[in-house]
């Protein structure tokens, strides 16, 4: 497998050897790890994980390219989506980003909120990578009118005092450390990684604890079935906790989360015997996590069933879900398209709109891989778009 990847520099693999050893080092002081915990490290750890350390991540020079790094089309239509519900809910109503990437959304938006004579109080970036939020902090001071740079705040956890706006998360769910889990004999097991005889990293099936083999048998009883001996997925038992932790003290207003995954029955098909865990290295997908640590993005699709459950656990309640195709068109991306399109007399700005647009919305490119799902709290009114609103598919979930 790795012979048909780009071979690391030497300080890349330098890099990941040293996060190699932190990885040996604790397993050998106490025991296998859990697959959670050893994609926690690989992406988090300080100075070493993926999006903890200095390397360039998104875009061309990265390792993928998400729906913000095309262009602007994608933030203008969030922007339209959401801006009627800061409108609302007055003038402190704050926008909350969960994971500014490159900041590249965070610019777009703030621009499309400014023009629509909107902008929340606060824009507010949720991102505990150090090096990211220089980088994010860099772009936006340069991009942004002073007046419209001043109101964007960085936090390193979610807010703890209460407030309304909009949370948004663009591929966050995606990338947390995911637990994967194994059928044997009728009974549920979770993955670890440990070491072999030789020190390698090696994955290996413990029985699973209270947590997460309540959690299996959950979503046996929701399908209906059982997994059969030799199945093997990811969940997410810490789902509903995670959610209460970043929202929980949005005591008024609306959610969105986008990212790839399916609806529960379409995740854990029976023919998908190994689950949805990709490493991503070079724009290139492959299957094994355990190659150079801290250079790959890890990431499992999402369960839309169970995140849902997890809003209305939160006390949210679920106001739309839709392909990431229905979400934009539905907000307004014909309208921006051809705006942004009759302002532009460049033939090549015309020609990567257009491809901007095929790519945020073809069913072989991002438009129904991605799904988008929206909760709503304490809100007597919800104002949507009409469009939107129309092509809701909740009765999937």
């Amino acid at each position: 497998m790795s012979s048909q990847l780009p071979a690391p520099s030497a300080d890349e693999r330098a890099h990941s050897d040293r996060l190699l050893t932190h990885l040996r080092e604790e397993i050998a002081a106490h025991g296998a790890m859990p697959f959670s915990q050893f994609m926690e490290r690989c992406l988090y750890a300080p100075g070493l994980g993926y999006y903890s350390a200095g390397k360039t991540k998104f875009g061309e020079a990265g390792d993928f390219i998400t729906a913000p790094e095309l262009g602007e089309l994608f933030a203008q239509c969030v922007v339209n989506a959401t801006h009627p519900v800061i409108a609302l809910l007055g003038d402190d109503a704050d926008f909350l980003e969960l994971g500014g990437g490159s900041g590249r959304f965070a610019e777009a938006a703030l621009h499309a909120f400014a023009a629509v004579g909107t902008l929340p109080r606060r824009y507010l970036i949720l991102e505990p990578s150090a090096d990211l939020r220089d980088r994010q902090r860099e772009r936006l001071s340069a991009a942004l009118p002073a007046e419209v740079f001043a109101r964007v705040s960085w936090l390193d956890r979610p807010p703890e005092q209460e407030w309304r706006g909009v949370l948004f998360a663009n591929e966050v769910i995606d990338a947390l450390p995911t637990t994967r889990f194994a059928m044997r004999a009728g009974e549920v097991y979770e993955e670890y990684v440990a070491l072999d005889g030789e020190g390698r990293l090696m994955r290996v099936d413990r029985p699973a604890d209270m947590l997460v083999s309540g959690a299996v048998r959950h979503v046996e009883r929701d399908l209906e079935t059982s997994f059969p001996d030799g199945y093997r997925s990811e969940i997410l038992p810490q789902l509903p906790y995670w959610i209460q932790a970043v929202a929980g003290s949005l005591t008024a207003g609306l959610m969105l989360f986008i990212d790839y995954g399916y609806v529960r029955r379409e995740f854990y098909l029976p023919e998908r015997t190994d689950g949805t865990l990709m490493a991503h290295y070079r724009h290139r997908a492959h299957h094994d996590p355990l190659y150079l640590p801290g250079l790959n993005d890890l990431t499992a699709s999402v369960d839309f069933t169970a995140l849902a459950e997890a809003g209305n656990g939160a006390g949210f309640g679920v106001a739309g879900y839709l392909s990431q195709a229905q979400f934009l068109i539905g907000s307004g991306l014909q309208e921006a398209f051809e705006h942004a399109y009759e302002q532009s007399n460049d033939e090549t700005k015309r020609y990567r709109l257009a491809q901007e647009v095929k790519k945020l919305t073809l069913p072989d490119q991002m438009g129904e891989r991605f799904q988008a799902m929206l909760f709503a709290r304490n809100m007597d009114v919800l104002p949507l778009p009409a469009e939107l609103l129309e092509t809701d598919q909740g009765d999937r979930l």
